[in-house]
């Protein structure tokens, strides 16, 4: 019996994953846009600045009920089914804002979209993971960051072109949604093996690492925050829509471009230690922007802002890991999560009500504020706990802050936690 070359395996493998990647791409995409269609939009129909961070704050905490319902529903009815219940629901929660006035109705379609928006990722992650083997994990998750940070920077530049007023905008979301149940239907790809649903231990990631569950938290208060309060930040200081939509996808990009020198450095290092560089970095990039004079500055700042921000995601996920025992990955990554979404939840609002309060510029006052208080808490934490000696400590890897199904891909969850099949 003749067995398959590499280029029939590749083949095969590219197969599977084209219906996965562009559904991921449509869902990513359509949510980034609208995270910024809905800050613009709801600005121009006259709410105040404090009813748009809720309307934030309720998309965060749909995406806490998406992370704690999804595997139990999956477990239920299958990825196939779920993921199309979900990108329906998304779809209908977008249209919904055509034929309701804005207050709560909006808030109501907001914090479905968020459920739909977790839901749909966890499902397309699993099924990722179920794929991978240990040979191609890197790969897959490689091309994974890729189409994430192509479909949210270039969802972006949607906005000007259709404008966030109308029903334009609302119909071509609803679209991307929709056209991201055709790969999946279509796909020769049966249902994966559903994983195990459980219950999320909320103590465990403190219990862990409490510098990764306060850095993870600070980061939900304040990046939360800028997605759904940077788009009216930057109206309000008199940007048009293209402007806008090239201010949030800078801040992406920069991210992408500041993960892999915070990893380099990160695995050579004491990780707070690179934590507190990149969090005081985050801090005087926001100061920076408050006292922007010029466009150039501005975008300079902001740019600044995204390098150190988004890495701390997964610097303090890398943080807790290099404590976790085997077996606790995911859970942990699922406490990241709670972590995050909880500060999200409150930030967007907080965030908006200073900025109606005192002016645009509270907004990254508030924001540098809570990094500057991050400082601190990872200095006191560095006195009473040792590091993790360097041939101790995980491997850092860039994570899509998603779900919780992607750290199961990044870590090689088939196996053990490092990605070693089992004896």
């Amino acid at each position: 019996m003749t067995q398959a070359g590499p280029s029939v395996v590749g083949r095969s493998l590219a197969g599977r994953l084209y219906p996965l990647l562009i559904a991921a791409a449509c869902l990513l995409g359509a949510n980034g846009l609208a995270m910024t269609m809905i800050a613009v939009r709801a600005r121009a129909e006259g709410l105040p600045d404090a009813s748009i961070g809720l309307l934030g704050s309720l998309y965060y905490a749909g995406m806490i009920a998406g992370v704690l319902l999804t595997p139990f529903l999956i477990a239920r009815a299958g990825h196939i089914r779920v993921f199309a219940a979900l990108a329906s629901v998304s779809a209908i929660a977008i249209l919904a804002i055509a034929f309701s006035p804005a207050g709560w109705p909006w808030m109501v379609a907001r914090f479905v979209s968020g459920a739909g928006a977790c839901g749909t990722v966890m499902v397309l992650e699993s099924w990722l993971n179920s794929i991978a083997s240990n040979s191609s994990r890197g790969r897959i998750l490689s091309v994974y960051r890729i189409v994430d940070l192509a479909a949210v920077m270039g969802g972006q530049f949607i906005l000007p072109a259709f404008g966030a007023s109308g029903s334009d905008i609302l119909m071509v979301l609803a679209v991307l949604f929709c056209f991201a149940l055709v790969p999946i239907s279509l796909a020769r790809e049966g249902n994966p093996p559903v994983p195990q649903a459980k219950l999320i231990n909320p103590t465990l990631l403190w219990r862990v690492s409490p510098v990764a569950m306060v850095g993870i938290f600070t980061i939900g208060l304040t990046n939360g925050a800028f997605r759904m309060v940077g788009p009216v930040y930057a109206e309000s200081i008199g940007l048009g829509l293209e402007t806008v939509a090239a201010f949030i996808a800078i801040w992406v990009l920069a991210g992408a471009i500041f993960q892999y020198p915070a990893g380099w450095v990160s695995d050579r290092l004491d990780r707070r230690l690179v934590l507190i560089a990149f969090t005081i970095g985050a801090g005087l990039a926001c100061l920076f922007i408050a006292r922007s004079a010029s466009s150039s500055e501005l975008f300079l700042g902001v740019f600044l802002f995204g390098g150190f921000a988004l890495p701390l995601y997964s610097l303090s996920a890398a943080h807790a890991n290099d404590h976790a025992e085997p077996g606790q990955f995911v859970d942990v990554a699922a406490g990241l999560m709670l972590a995050f979404g909880s500060g999200a939840v409150i930030g967007p609002f907080i965030a908006s009500l200073l900025m109606g309060i005192f002016g645009p510029a509270a907004f990254f006052v508030y924001t540098a504020t809570l990094h500057l208080a991050l400082v601190l808490f990872i200095i006191v934490r560095m006195l009473t706990r040792e590091a993790v000696p360097a041939d101790q400590r995980r491997r850092f890897v860039w994570l899509l802050r998603t779900s919780p199904m992607i750290y199961k891909l990044a870590r090689g969850e088939k196996g053990d936690e490092n990605g070693k099949p089992p004896n």
